[in-house]
């Protein structure tokens, strides 16, 4: 019996790829993930955010960066099919990605258990099934050892960029990241599927910010460091809340760096108790 379709985040389905598939990633978590499923022969193309694993992507051909991708540098490429994200590459960019490439596959992860969907997704359009179930089971068991420890909860303020200051809406992967060992983070809001309002920007003297305990600077895409946590540590508005910086990596990369993500998360969790 034909295996059924794998249909992807905007709905499209796609058919086995075969083994001449030729891979252009525009993400750099999904880039790292298709080397995780043994798909390293057939990656022709990454942007120059994708940087993980660090040795062995060197190899791979740039194509620019995710917001602003080198057309031609694509076509060039010749890829049978582009590997796309619904927050982090524009609409623009993918409408004009589909006038010559056959297949454009959309994802969009919003929670970490999302990544097993995303495994399935991979692994039956590319024929790494095997893969793809040793990572979903590995998951799977992560999340497992979650729900068996009791977190206390945590009110976070998860700050992503300056300048305008920035952070994220409660709907986003991160946020639901930060969830699984109950750090809830604030302003209290919906950025809804997709736009701007899913990372809103904020002033440090907005009124919810009394709800806050912990100021967490992540240090991607904005790289913060210890001297901005220094001062913001000695700001009068944070008076009394910790301030720290997070691996941005572990928390906002989805594929199969979720599964480091949640071990990292249940780490600084517990030292937080």
């Amino acid at each position: 019996m034909r295996a059924a379709p794998a249909v992807d985040a905007a709905g499209v389905a796609h058919a086995p790829a075969g083994a001449n598939a030729r891979i252009v990633s525009l993400v750099p978590s999904i880039t790292e993930l298709l080397f995780a499923l043994g798909l390293e022969q057939r990656i022709v193309g990454r942007t120059g955010f994708c940087i993980h694993p660090r040795e062995r992507v060197r190899a791979v051909p740039k194509v620019g960066g995710t917001k602003a991708v080198k057309i031609d540098a694509v076509r060039a490429l010749k890829p049978t099919h582009v590997i796309v994200n619904i927050d982090e590459n524009e609409p623009a960019t993918v409408d004009l990605l589909r006038a010559f490439v056959p297949n454009i596959v959309v994802t969009h992860p919003l929670t970490p258990r999302d990544n097993i969907a995303l495994y399935t997704l991979l692994g039956a359009i590319f024929d790494c099934r095997d893969a793809a179930r040793h990572l979903a089971d590995t998951l799977e068991a992560r999340l497992r050892a979650l729900a068996l420890e009791a977190w206390p909860e945590r009110r976070v303020l998860y700050v992503i960029w300056r300048e305008p200051w920035m952070t994220v809406a409660r709907d986003t992967y991160i946020s639901a990241m930060l969830r699984l060992v109950n750090w809830h983070t604030w302003p209290a809001v919906r950025g809804g599927a997709t736009g701007a309002a899913r990372y809103p920007s904020f002033d440090f003297d907005a009124p919810w910010l009394a709800n806050v305990e912990r100021v967490l600077l992540s240090s991607e895409p904005y790289r913060f460091t210890d001297a901005h946590r220094n001062a913001l540590a000695a700001d009068p508005w944070l008076a009394g809340k910790k301030v720290e910086l997070i691996d941005g990596e572990m928390v906002s990369w989805y594929g199969s760096r979720a599964i480091a993500g949640i071990d990292y998360l249940m780490q600084i969790a517990r030292a937080a108790i």
